[in-house]
C-alpha cells in the first residue's frame, strides 16, 4: 500500500474529525496553539485511549502493509551466517538495528511522502468546510439579528457567566488581520460589533499571539469608551477571558490600556460630584460602564498577587504604577476653584469599599516593597488624598456635633442605595473615608509605610503627623460611637468607630507600631481625656458617654496587655490629673474605676454607668495588677477591697430575689436575673486574677472570697474556658499560684478541683483508653511515664509542689489500706493515691492494678518529686512510713528469696525505689552526693549502681566532703572582726563590714568557712541588733534555762534532727552526741516563738499546732557554729529581731504578732508575697526568657523559691554556699534574698529553656541540685539590681507589718 486513492483521503478525513471530536476537550483548554501542538504530541503517552482510536488503527495497518516487507528482509539478513551476528547479542539489539536499517530504506521515504501529501489535502479540506460552516453561522445570525432589531443585548459584563463559556474555535491570521481591520473606529456600529463576536468566540492565546495585536488592542480601547453598550460590554468579555489564559505580557497590556481607557473617559466626562441633596445614578450609561471597567480592574487586582510572584518584577511594578497613576490622576488634572468632579477612587471605594485589593498587595514582601517605593517617590498624592478624606470626615462630624440628627444617618451607604444605585455625595464621602481609612490602617502596619509621615496637607499650615492621625481617629470615634460586637449586618461594621477600633486592635498587637502611633503623649491623653473630664467633675463632650467610654476601656485594656504600653501606663507621668497634678495613666484609670464601682460621678448619671462599662474599666486594671509591677502600682487604692465589696452587694441582691408566685407583680426580669448573675461573675473573675502573682493572692485571700474565686475558677476551667480575650495562656499558672498556699489549696479541694484531677489521672492512667474499642492494641510506653499521663503528672507536681499544700491535703490523713479492692473503685483524693499508686506493699493493691508496673511507676516518680521539698518527706516518712515500706518492697524483690542477702531483681520498680531511696537518704548539695540514674545499659551489667534493701547506704552514694577550716584564717575581714570590739560610728562599721564582705567574696571566698563565718555572722547580728535603727522587731525577752523548756517535739521534728545530725556528720562538723544538743537548741526556739504567735482558731491543718515542718534555719545555724548550742541560741534570739529574720527564717513569722490578724490567720509566708512576688517581677526585666519559660510550662517562679527558701537552699547548694546565701543576706541586707533567687534563675536559663520545650522543667528544677552556682561569682550581678531595685524592695519589706494596706 504505497498510494492513497481519493476514498482512502475521504476515509482519512472522516476519522481525523472523529479524532478531534474525541479530543476536543483538551485542545480547546489548551492556553495557546503552542500549547495545543505539544498536547497532540503526546497524545499517546497522556490519552489512555489512544490506541483504540479508529484514525490510529488505521494508520497502523497503512504502516504495517507498506513496511512488512522490509522488516521481514531485513530480519532475515541479521541472521545469516555472514559473520554479522556476532555484531547483535539480544534481542533488544536486533529490535533497534532492524529499526534503523527500516528507516533507511527507499519504501520508508516513500510512504512518509505519501502520507504527508495526503494529509496536507485532508487537514485543508476539513479547514475550508469549517470556514464554510462558520459563514452560514454568522449568516445566519445577522438574518436573525435583522428580524429583532428592537430585541435587548443581555448583560455581557466583565464577571458575567457566559464570558467563560464559549466555545473555541481555531482562528487563523489572516481572519484576525481582517477582524482588526472591521475593529476599526471608522466602520459601521454593525461591523465592528459583528467583528467583536467572532473575536469573542475565538480562543484568546490565537487572538493575543497574532501578529496584529498591537493595533486589535488600540481599536478595542477605543471601542471600550463608545457609549454604545453592545461593543463596550463585549470588550470587556474578551478582556476577562485575556486575563484568566494569556501569557503575563498579554495581561499586563490589557490592564494599563484599560487603566488607561478609564483615566481617559474621567478626564473626558467630568463627572460632577453630587452636592446637597444632588445623587449620582450608577445606572447611567456612562457611569455604569465606568463602574464595570473598575470591577474588572478591581476583580484583576485582587487575584494577581497569587500569581505574578512567578512573573518578573517589571511586570507586577507596571500593574501597581497604573494602578496609582488612575487613582491620582486628580491630582494632575483637576485645579482649585472649579466644581468638584467624580474620580475614579469614587468608584473603587463603592466595589471595594475595606480596599481588599490593598490589603493583598500589602501581604507580601515581593509586592509591598514596590509597593512603598512607588508610594514614596511618584504617588505620594495617594496617601495624601487618603489622609485629606480623614480629615475631612473629622472636619464635618465637629460641624454636626451640635446638631440634634445623626450625621452618619445620612453617611453610611444604605441597602437601599446599594439595591437602587443611586449616591448621595455624602454616601460617596463615607464610601471614600471608608476605603481610606483601610488603606491607610495596612499602611501604617509597616515601617516605610510609617516613614511616609509626616504629610503636607492643603489649607493646613502644619504637616499631619502619625501623633496627628490618630488624634483625628478618635476624635471621628468619640462622635459616633457604637458599643463593640453590637452589629448585626455588613454595613454596621462599617461604622466610624468600628473601623477605627479595628485599625487600634491591629496596631496594639504590633509593638513598633504601637510605639510609633499609640505610645505617644497626645493620643494618651486624648484617649483618657473624657475620663479625666468625668474625674473633675466635668460633662465631656460626648454624644453617647456610655458606648464611648466602652471603646476607650477597650484600647486602653489592649495597651496595658502589651509590655511596653504597661510600662508607658505605670511610670510615665504624662497627664495631667484631675486637681492638674502630673501621673500616669495607671493612676487615672484605677482612680475611675473606683468612681464607677462607688457610682461617686456626677457627671454621669447613674443610668449610664452601667455594670458593662464598670467591668470593662476593671479589666483595663486587672492588665495591671496581674502583674507584679502593675500590682505594685495599684495596691495602695485597695481596689480588691472595692471589688470584693461589689461582689457582697451584688450577690446579696440576687440571694434576695423572691421565688415567683402565681398572681404577684412580675418583679425582677429573667435579664435583669441574667444580667446581676453575670456581672457577679465579672467580679468574681476580676477577683481571682489577682491570685495571678504572689501579693496579689495575699490580696484575694484578705477579701474572704478566694473559695467562691476558685470555685469560679474551677467551673470554668472545667469548660475550659479562656481566661480572657488578652490572656494567652490558660488557668494552669494561676491554679499553680493558688495551690501554693494552704488557703489556696484548700480552696482547690473544695471546690473539686483535686478529685477531678485525681479521676481524670486515674482514667487516663487505668482505664482510659481500654474502654474505646482500638484497630490495634496500644503500644507498650517506652517512657517511666507515658505521653498520656504527663499533662496530669505536672499538674499533681504543681499542686504539690509546696509543703504547704502537702500538709492540707495530706496531714493526719491515713491511708485506707482496705483488704480488698474492686477494680472499679476509684481513688478520689491524695491520700487515696498514694495509697493505690505509691504504697503499692500488698498483694490486694497489685492486683486492683491494671497496669501494675506502669501505674506504680507513675506512683515512684510522684513521690521522688514529692520528696524533693524535705518538709513533704518528714512529713510522708513520719505518717507513712516511706523509707520501711521501699525497703521491704526491696528485699521482696530478690532472685532467691530464701536468703537473706539476695541481688534485687534489676526491672524498672526496683530501678525507682532505688533512686527515691537515695535521694531521701542522703543530703548534700551538688558536690556532696551521688543519685543513682533511671537509666539501664546495654551489656552484661544493664545497672550499674549498687542497690540495697537495708541501711546503711552504700558509700558510692556519697562524696568527699568539703574541707572547713574551723581556724581562724589570716584576712583582712578575720583581722576586723577581731580589732572591732565597741564601734562608735555604727554605720560606718557596718559599711565597712560589707566593703570587707564584697572584697573577700569575690577574691578569696573560700576564707568565708567555718569560724570566719560563725564570728561575722555573730558579730554582725550583735552590731545590727543593738542598732535602734536596724532593730525592726521589738527584742523578746527570754531566759535560755532548761526547765523552761516544756515544748515537746513533735516526729516531724524529730526526723529533721535526725537528717542535719546525719549531714552535720557528713560534713564532719557534728558528731553523734551533737543530737541532744540540737534537740535541746529545738526546743528553746520553739518555746520563744510561742510567744511570738497569736492564738487563732482556724480550720487549716498548718495553722493549730504551731510552724509546720522542721526549722532548716536552725539547723543551718546549728552547723555554722559547729554544735555550739549556746552560740546558736543567742544568735537566733538577737536575729529575731532584725527585719532579715522575716525572710530567712520561715518558722519566726509562722502566725506572727507582728502582723495583722488576718495576715497571720492565712499561713502565706512573707517570703512567699514578698520576696517571691519581687523574685518574678525582676525575672520579667532581667530574665525575660526564663520568665517566659515559666509562664508556657504553667510553673511559677515563686513555687521555687519558696521550696528552696524554706529548705534554706538544702539538697540544692553545697553547704559552703548555703553560709555563703545566708552570710550574704545578713551582712548585704534582706532585699539580696530577691537579688540572689534572680541570679540563680539566671544560672540555670539554658537548662529552664531547654527543659521547657521537653515538658520537664517542674521535674528538673526540683530534682536537680543547682550545678556550678556559687554566690561569689554573681554577687557584682546582685549589686547592680540591688542599685536598681533597693528602693522599691526594702520599701515594701519594711510594711511588713501591715502588707494588705
Amino acid at each position: 500500500m504505497s498510494q492513497l486513492c481519493t476514498e482512502d483521503e475521504l476515509e482519512l478525513q472522516s476519522l481525523l474529525s472523529q479524532l478531534l471530536r474525541s479530543i476536543s476537550d483538551k485542545i480547546s483548554g489548551a492556553p495557546s496553539t503552542e500549547c495545543a501542538e505539544e498536547i497532540l504530541l503526546h497524545l499517546e503517552e497522556t490519552d489512555k485511549n489512544f490506541h483504540n482510536y479508529e484514525f490510529v488503527r488505521y494508520l497502523r495497518h497503512y504502516v504495517e502493509n507498506s513496511l512488512w516487507s522490509v522488516v521481514e528482509e531485513e530480519t532475515k539478513n541479521m541472521f545469516r551466517g555472514d559473520g554479522q551476528h556476532g555484531i547483535v547479542s539480544g534481542q533488544e539489539n536486533l529490535i533497534h538495528a532492524v529499526t534503523r536499517r527500516m528507516r533507511d530504506s527507499a519504501q520508508y521515504q516513500q510512504m512518509i511522502q505519501t502520507l504527508k501529501g495526503t494529509m496536507i489535502v485532508v487537514v485543508e479540506s476539513l479547514i475550508n468546510k469549517f470556514e464554510e460552516d462558520q459563514l452560514r453561522k454568522e449568516e445566519a445570525l445577522q438574518e436573525k439579528q435583522r428580524s429583532q432589531s428592537t430585541s435587548q443585548y443581555a448583560d455581557n459584563c466583565s464577571d458575567s457567566d457566559s464570558s467563560f463559556n464559549q466555545s473555541y474555535a481555531f482562528i487563523r491570521q489572516e481572519q484576525l488581520q481582517v477582524l482588526a481591520e472591521k475593529l476599526d473606529s471608522s466602520k459601521p456600529k454593525q461591523v465592528r460589533w459583528e467583528a467583536l463576536q467572532v473575536l469573542c468566540c475565538a480562543p484568546p492565546s490565537d487572538v493575543l499571539s497574532c501578529e496584529s495585536w498591537s493595533g486589535l488592542r488600540r481599536n478595542l480601547c477605543v471601542a471600550l469608551t463608545e457609549p454604545d453598550p453592545d461593543l463596550s460590554d463585549n470588550v470587556l468579555q474578551f478582556f476577562a477571558k485575556s486575563f484568566s489564559s494569556s501569557h503575563f505580557n498579554v495581561t499586563r497590556e490589557i490592564y494599563t490600556s484599560l487603566a488607561k481607557t478609564v483615566e481617559s473617559s474621567f478626564l473626558s466626562h467630568k463627572l460632577k460630584f453630587p452636592t446637597g441633596s444632588a445623587t449620582v445614578d450608577v445606572n447611567r450609561p456612562e457611569i455604569s460602564r465606568l463602574l464595570k471597567q473598575i470591577r474588572l480592574m478591581n476583580d484583576f487586582q485582587k487575584e494577581v498577587t497569587t500569581f505574578w510572584i512567578r512573573h518578573p518584577e517589571k511586570y507586577m511594578e507596571e500593574v501597581i504604577e497604573s494602578t496609582f497613576s488612575l487613582l491620582s490622576f486628580h491630582q494632575e488634572h483637576s485645579s482649585p476653584g472649579i466644581e468638584k468632579l467624580l474620580e475614579p477612587v469614587h468608584l473603587l471605594a463603592l466595589l471595594d469599599v475595606r480596599a481588599t485589593w490593598f490589603n493583598k498587595w500589602m501581604h507580601g514582601y515581593y509586592s509591598r516593597a514596590v509597593v512603598l517605593r512607588l508610594l514614596e517617590k511618584k504617588y505620594k498624592s495617594l496617601i495624601v488624598a487618603a489622609l485629606q478624606q480623614c480629615v475631612h470626615y473629622s472636619e464635618s462630624c465637629e460641624r454636626f456635633t451640635n446638631e440634634a440628627a445623626d450625621p452618619q444617618s445620612g453617611e453610611q451607604p444604605s441597602v437601599g442605595a446599594a439595591q437602587t444605585g443611586v449616591y448621595t455625595g455624602k454616601e460617596l464621602e463615607y464610601s471614600f473615608f471608608v476605603h481610606s481609612v483601610c488603606l491607610l490602617g495596612k499602611l501604617i502596619i509597616y515601617t516605610n509605610g510609617r516613614k511616609l509621615f509626616p504629610i503636607k496637607l492643603k489649607k493646613h499650615r502644619d504637616a499631619v503627623s502619625l501623633t496627628d492621625l490618630f488624634v483625628i481617629l478618635m476624635n471621628i470615634m468619640y462622635r459616633h460611637p457604637k458599643p463593640l460586637h453590637s452589629h448585626t449586618s455588613p454595613t454596621e461594621s462599617l461604622s466610624p468607630s468600628s473601623l477605627v477600633m479595628e485599625v487600634l486592635w491591629v496596631l496594639c498587637e504590633r509593638t513598633e507600631c504601637a510605639a510609633e502611633c499609640l505610645y505617644q503623649t497626645p493620643v494618651i491623653e486624648t484617649l483618657l481625656a473624657p475620663v479625666i473630664a468625668l474625674l473633675s467633675g466635668q460633662q465631656p463632650n460626648l454624644k453617647s458617654p456610655m458606648a464611648t467610654l466602652t471603646l476607650i476601656a477597650d484600647v486602653l485594656a489592649r495597651i496595658a496587655n502589651t509590655d511596653r504600653g504597661l510600662v508607658l501606663f505605670l511610670y510615665e507621668k504624662n497627664l495631667t490629673g484631675a486637681h492638674g497634678e502630673r501621673t500616669s495613666a495607671a493612676h487615672i484609670t484605677v482612680q475611675f474605676t473606683l468612681k464607677l464601682l462607688d457610682k461617686g460621678l456626677p457627671s454621669l448619671c447613674e443610668s449610664e454607668v452601667s455594670h458593662a462599662l464598670c467591668g470593662a474599666f476593671i479589666f483595663v486594671c486587672r492588665q495591671m495588677y496581674n502583674t507584679c509591677e502593675g500590682l505594685q502600682v495599684l495596691r495602695p487604692y485597695g481596689l480588691h477591697k472595692a471589688i470584693a465589696a461589689a461582689w457582697r452587694k451584688t450577690s446579696s441582691l440576687s440571694e434576695r430575689v423572691p421565688t415567683p408566685v402565681p398572681g404577684a407583680s412580675a418583679g425582677t426580669s429573667a435579664q435583669e436575673l441574667h444580667n446581676m448573675h453575670l456581672w457577679e461573675e465579672t467580679l468574681l473573675d476580676s477577683l481571682l486574677n489577682f491570685a495571678a502573682t504572689p501579693k496579689g493572692l495575699l490580696l484575694l485571700q484578705q477579701t474572704g472570697a478566694i473559695n467562691e474565686c476558685v470555685a469560679y475558677m474551677f467551673s470554668r476551667f472545667t469548660r475550659k474556658l479562656q481566661v480572657s480575650r488578652c490572656e494567652k495562656f490558660g488557668y494552669g499558672v494561676m491554679v499553680t499560684q493558688v495551690a501554693t498556699t494552704a488557703p489556696g489549696v484548700v480552696a482547690l479541694c473544695n471546690s473539686g478541683f483535686v478529685r477531678a484531677l485525681v479521676v481524670e489521672l486515674w482514667s487516663v492512667l487505668e482505664c482510659g483508653s481500654e474502654d474505646v474499642r482500638v484497630a490495634r492494641p496500644k503500644p507498650t510506653p517506652m517512657e517511666p511515664i507515658d505521653r498520656s499521663c504527663l499533662k496530669s503528672f505536672l499538674s499533681l507536681v504543681n499542686l504539690l509542689s509546696s509543703s504547704q499544700s502537702v500538709w492540707e491535703l495530706l496531714g493526719r490523713q491515713p491511708l485506707a489500706s482496705k483488704s480488698q479492692y474492686t477494680l472499679r473503685e476509684m481513688p478520689t483524693s491524695i491520700p487515696d493515691l498514694i495509697d493505690r499508686l505509691i504504697a503499692v506493699n500488698s498483694d490486694v493493691k497489685i492486683h486492683s492494678l491494671f497496669h501494675y508496673e506502669q501505674s506504680h511507676t507513675f506512683g515512684l516518680r510522684l513521690l521522688s518529686v514529692l520528696c524533693c521539698n524535705l518538709d513533704s518527706f518528714l512529713l510522708l516518712e513520719s505518717q507513712y512510713n516511706v523509707c520501711s515500706m521501699l525497703l521491704e518492697s526491696q528485699r521482696e524483690n530478690v532472685a532467691d528469696p530464701d536468703t537473706s542477702d539476695g541481688e534485687v531483681i534489676i526491672d524498672s520498680l526496683s530501678v525507682e525505689r532505688n533512686h527515691v531511696l537515695v535521694r531521701v537518704s542522703t543530703v548534700g548539695g551538688p558536690s556532696e552526693r551521688r543519685l543513682p540514674s533511671r537509666d539501664l545499659q546495654e551489656g552484661e551489667r544493664p545497672y550499674t549502681w549498687p542497690m540495697f534493701s537495708r541501711y546503711p547506704l552504700p558509700r558510692c552514694y556519697t562524696l568527699d566532703p568539703p574541707e572547713i577550716q574551723h581556724n581562724a584564717q589570716d584576712s583582712e575581714l578575720s583581722y576586723f572582726l577581731a580589732s572591732s570590739k565597741d564601734p562608735k560610728d555604727e554605720e560606718s562599721w557596718m559599711e565597712m563590714c560589707r566593703r570587707l564582705y564584697c572584697k573577700v567574696m569575690t577574691s578569696k571566698p573560700s576564707v568565708l568557712t567555718g569560724k570566719v563565718l560563725a564570728d561575722l555572722l555573730e558579730k554582725v547580728v550583735a552590731h545590727l541588733s543593738n542598732s535602734a535603727s536596724e532593730c525592726f522587731f521589738s527584742p523578746a525577752p527570754y531566759k535560755a534555762e532548761e526547765k523552761a523548756v516544756k515544748h515537746v517535739l513533735s516526729p516531724v521534728e524529730q526526723l529533721g534532727i535526725h537528717t542535719c545530725l546525719r549531714y552535720g556528720c557528713y560534713l564532719k562538723i557534728l558528731k553523734e552526741d551533737a543530737v541532744s544538743d540540737l534537740t535541746l537548741l529545738m526546743k528553746h526556739i520553739k518555746t520563744f516563738l510561742s510567744t511570738q504567735r497569736i492564738q487563732i482558731s482556724s480550720a487549716l491543718i498548718t495553722q493549730q499546732d504551731g510552724y509546720p515542718g522542721h526549722d532548716w534555719l536552725t539547723s543551718t545555724v546549728f552547723l555554722i557554729m559547729a554544735a555550739n548550742m549556746e552560740r546558736s541560741l543567742c544568735l537566733l534570739l538577737n536575729f529575731s529581731s532584725l527585719l532579715t529574720s522575716a525572710f530567712l527564717w520561715p518558722a519566726r513569722m509562722h502566725a506572727s504578732i507582728h502582723f495583722p490578724e488576718e495576715v497571720a490567720k492565712s499561713g502565706i509566708p512573707p517570703f512567699y508575697w514578698c520576696t517571691a512576688h519581687y523574685v518574678e517581677m525582676l525575672l520579667k526585666a532581667e530574665v525575660p526568657l526564663v520568665h517566659s519559660a515559666f509562664r508556657m510550662s504553667g510553673f511559677t517562679p515563686s513555687q521555687m523559691c519558696l521550696h528552696w527558701l524554706t529548705q534554706c537552699f538544702w539538697n540544692y547548694l553545697d553547704w559552703k554556699e548555703i553560709c555563703h546565701y545566708l552570710c550574704t543576706c545578713v551582712v548585704m541586707g534582706p532585699d539580696y534574698q530577691v537579688y540572689l533567687c534572680v541570679a540563680m534563675f539566671k544560672h540555670l536559663q539554658p537548662d529552664i529553656l531547654q527543659r521547657t520545650q521537653s515538658q520537664e522543667l517542674q521535674v528538673f528544677l526540683k530534682e536537680e541540685p543547682i550545678q556550678g552556682f556559687k554566690v561569689s561569682s554573681y554577687l557584682e550581678f546582685m549589686m547592680g539590681l540591688e542599685r536598681s531595685y533597693r528602693n522599691i524592695i526594702m520599701a515594701d519589706m519594711e510594711t511588713i507589718r501591715n502588707p494588705a494596706a
